[in-house]
């Protein structure tokens, strides 16, 4: 990988990581509902479960893809009905940080957030596109390279997300606003799918 590569790829993956999407607009609404410290599990899920999700893609799995296009298609919806449904318990969740009942919702953990990238629309399209652009030769050494860089970038772009919604906590303490906002954070959501269902090629 030439430096000049490498910085490009850089700024792709920054961009692609610090722009809304469903990872960064739940890790908003978590930061909000349950603070920043609460959504760090949450925060290392998406990069560490990105990261090897990027090894996969560069070992193979997008050659796969290419070869049945049907199969990304078919994970691709599977990860929007996900996330529409993700999105509707959000819509219709009460004040989540002032619930500590029994069976109160709780912050996505690290396993989950990990296993949520294997569905996530927009983490396959990010993932594909930066092998397809930036790496069409893929040997081990280059593939662990660009998942180390992306995720090291990815990293603090995701955990910002999250900040900034515990930085409205004070703000939104209201019970009202908060399911306000909830609601914005699921309309959000949905909108954020609308480009990646629409697209014109899975790879």
């Amino acid at each position: 990988m030439t430096m000049e590569i490498l910085l490009a790829f850089a700024l792709f993956a920054g961009v692609s990581s610090i722009t809304p999407g469903p990872n960064n607009l739940m890790l908003l609404s978590s930061g909000l509902n349950f603070g920043f410290r609460a959504s760090i599990p949450h925060v290392l899920g998406i990069s560490i479960g990105f990261a090897f999700m990027l090894v996969a893609v560069g070992l193979g799995l997008a050659l796969a893809f290419e070869r049945w296009p049907l199969l990304y298609q078919l994970l691709k919806f599977a990860g929007v009905a996900y996330l529409l449904w993700l999105a509707w318990g959000l819509a219709s969740a009460g004040s989540l940080s002032l619930d500590r009942r029994a069976g109160a919702p709780k912050p996505m953990g690290f396993w989950a957030a990990a296993a949520f990238q294997w569905v996530n629309p927009k983490a396959w399209v990010m993932g594909v596109s930066a092998f397809a652009t930036y790496m069409p030769a893929r040997g081990l050494a280059s593939v662990l390279l660009t998942a180390t860089l992306f995720a090291l970038i990815n990293l603090p772009s995701v955990a910002a997300w999250a900040l900034c919604g515990s930085q409205l906590r004070h703000w939104l303490a209201e019970p009202a606003r908060q399911r306000l906002f909830n609601r914005v954070m699921a309309a959000l959501l949905v909108l954020s799918l609308l480009p990646l269902l629409f697209e014109g090629k899975g790879a």
